[in-house]
C-alpha cells in the first residue's frame, strides 16, 4: 500500500478495503448453515452490504450511536438517545457496546428476532420501491381542475 495517498485516492483505497472486508463476511454467511433455509441470500446479503455503506462508519467500519442517529434522522425517524441505546442492545444482543459491527447487522437482520431497527430499515426500503417521485416543477393547472 502507498502510504501517500490523499484525499479522494484515500477515501477510495478506504472504501475497497471495507467492501472486500464486507464481501469476506459475506461468503461467510453464504457458507453457514444456520441460515441455509433463508431465500435469495445471495441478492439479499448484497442489499444488506449497500444498506450497511450508507451509514456513517467510525474508522474500524462500526456503526456507532452517531451515525445510527443521523441515519435514522435521514429516513425520518429521529430518535432519543435512551430509544438508540435500546435498539444498539438489541442489535448486540444485550453487550454493553456503543458499536456494532457488520456481522452484528447481518445477524439482526438475517436472524429470526424481529429488532426495531430492522423494521425501520425494512420499511424504508420498501416505501422507496413504491413511490416514484417526479422532478421538476408541477404541472400547470386549469379551471377544469379545481373542485
Amino acid at each position: 500500500m502507498d502510504q501517500h495517498l490523499q484525499g479522494g485516492k484515500a477515501f477510495g483505497f478506504l472504501k475497497s478495503q471495507q467492501d472486500e472486508k464486507l464481501n469476506s463476511i459475506n461468503e461467510a454467511f453464504l457458507t453457514d448453515p444456520k441460515y441455509a433455509e433463508e431465500e435469495d441470500r445471495n441478492s439479499k446479503l448484497e442489499m444488506f452490504k449497500n444498506k450497511y455503506m450508507e451509514f456513517d462508519l467510525n474508522d474500524q467500519g462500526d456503526i456507532d450511536m452517531m451515525g445510527l442517529k443521523r441515519m435514522l434522522e435521514k429516513l425520518g425517524v429521529a430518535k432519543t438517545h435512551l430509544e438508540l441505546k435500546k435498539m444498539m442492545s438489541d442489535v448486540v444482543g444485550g453487550a454493553a457496546r456503543d458499536t456494532f459491527c457488520y456481522t452484528d447487522f447481518l445477524n439482526m437482520m438475517l436472524g429470526k428476532r424481529n429488532s426495531i431497527l430492522r423494521l425501520i430499515l425494512m420499511f424504508e426500503e420498501k416505501g422507496k420501491d413504491q413511490e416514484p417521485k417526479e422532478s421538476g416543477p408541477p404541472q400547470r393547472k386549469t379551471f377544469s381542475d379545481l373542485p
